[in-house]
């Protein structure tokens, strides 16, 4: 069973800085692709940034003060949130996606950790 736990939210001014960490048990290499994802009470998920194979991919009001990176000596990953805003306010979720078995009969499982809160104060 894989297991995600993300750390490192908090509460920050704007302009400040966070480091969000999503240690998986087990070796990260098996993911074909992590992300991080986050929620506002009442609205849906969205997709904050994602890192596969050779590519990251952010959302557009992320871009330039967010990074996605991983470790896989430590099987985690990380989110660099710089220049925060008040609108970055959020529960922040890992997510990972893993593929099993041949191409033509491909299974996928996806992965979610429990979510980190993260306040921007104006």
């Amino acid at each position: 069973q894989v297991q995600l736990e993300e750390s490192g939210g908090g509460l920050v001014q704007s302009g400040g800085s966070l480091r969000l960490s999503c240690a998986a048990s087990g070796n990260i290499f098996r993911f074909k692709s992590m992300g991080w994802y986050r929620q506002v009470s009442g609205k849906e998920r969205e997709l904050v940034a994602v890192i596969s194979r050779g590519s990251t991919n952010y959302a557009d009001s992320v871009k330039g003060r967010f990074a996605i990176s991983r470790d896989f000596a430590k099987n985690t990953m990380y989110l660099q949130m710089d220049n925060l805003k008040a609108e970055d306010t959020a529960v922040y979720f890992c997510h990972a996606q893993r593929e099993v078995g041949p191409v033509e009969g491909v299974r996928t499982f996806e992965y979610w950790g429990q979510g980190t809160q993260v306040t921007v104060s104006s």
